[in-house]
C-alpha cells in the first residue's frame, strides 16, 4: 500500500500535469494542505519533498511552495569548453556574476598549487531561467591573472571564461573530474532545489604551457536538467567516439 506522502504527492503531481495548478502558481500553505489531506505537517512536507526532488515544486524561503516552470536541459561539454559556455550563451537564460577577493585556503591551495593565503579572485556565476536559478559555477583565478576592471557587463555578455582566456597564456591541459552527489545546504539554497536532488558536480583544473595552474572552476548542475558529453578524438581518420 502506498504511503500517505506518496498518495499526496501523486495527487498534486496529477493536478500539476493536467494544468489545474499552473507553472509559477503558489501552492496553498503547508498548514492548509495538511488540513486538506488530513495529515500532519511533517507528512505533508515529506510529500512536497518528493515533488521538489522531481523538480516539479520549489520552496522559496519566506514565500511558500511554487510550481516550477519546465526546466531547460543543460549539456556540460567536456574537453576544454569553458564552464559557463552552455548557460552564458543561451539567450533564454541570464547570467549574474559576483566577484570576491579572497585568500587561498583548503583544497584550493592544492588545486591551484599555491601557498596558503595567496591572493585569489572568485567569480560566482549563476544562470537564471525565468525567475529561478538554473546552474552555478565558481571560478578561481590567481589575482595577477584576473581582469583589472572586474567582470563588468562585457564579461557577463562574453562569459567570464572567455574574458579570462584573453588575459592568460595558452592552456596545455584541462583536467575535469565529474561526480554525482547531493548538494551542500548552501548549493541547495542558492539553486532553490531540494537537498535530496542529486547534482552533477564538475571540478576543472586548467594548466598553461609553463605548467602553472591558472584557473580552477567548480560547476554545479542540478540532476533534473543536466547531461555531460565527452568526445574522444581517435587517431584513425576523422572518426570520433563519444563517451
Amino acid at each position: 500500500m502506498a504511503s500517505r506522502r506518496h498518495i499526496i504527492a501523486d495527487d498534486l503531481r496529477t493536478q500539476i500535469s493536467t494544468g489545474r495548478i499552473k507553472a509559477g502558481e503558489r501552492l496553498p500553505s503547508e498548514a492548509q494542505l495538511a488540513a486538506r489531506y488530513a495529515v500532519s505537517t511533517p507528512t505533508l512536507r515529506n510529500a512536497l519533498a518528493v515533488l521538489q526532488g522531481e523538480g516539479l515544486v520549489e520552496k522559496i524561503h519566506g514565500r511558500g511552495n511554487f510550481v516550477r516552470h519546465p526546466v531547460r536541459r543543460i549539456t556540460y561539454v567536456g574537453g576544454g569548453r569553458r564552464p559557463d559556455a552552455d548557460t552564458a550563451t543561451d539567450a533564454a537564460l541570464r547570467m549574474s556574476v559576483r566577484t570576491t577577493h579572497l585568500p587561498a585556503r583548503g583544497d584550493l591551495t592544492t588545486l591551484l598549487r599555491v601557498s596558503a593565503s595567496s591572493p585569489l579572485i572568485e567569480f560566482l556565476c549563476i544562470s537564471h531561467a525565468e525567475t529561478s536559478p538554473h546552474s552555478l559555477a565558481r571560478i578561481y583565478v590567481p589575482r595577477d591573472l584576473a581582469p583589472a576592471d572586474g567582470p563588468g557587463e562585457s564579461a557577463i555578455r562574453q562569459g567570464v571564461w572567455a574574458r579570462l582566456s584573453e588575459l592568460r597564456p595558452p592552456l596545455a591541459e584541462v583536467e575535469e573530474r565529474v561526480s554525482a552527489r547531493f548538494p551542500t545546504p548552501r548549493e541547495a539554497a542558492t539553486l532553490r532545489i531540494s537537498s535530496a536532488l542529486p547534482v552533477l558536480a564538475v571540478t576543472r583544473v586548467a594548466t598553461d604551457t609553463a605548467g602553472r595552474v591558472v584557473e580552477v572552476a567548480r560547476v554545479v548542475l542540478p540532476g533534473d536538467r543536466a547531461d555531460a558529453l565527452f568526445t574522444r578524438h581517435t587517431m584513425s581518420g576523422d572518426r570520433r567516439t563519444e563517451e
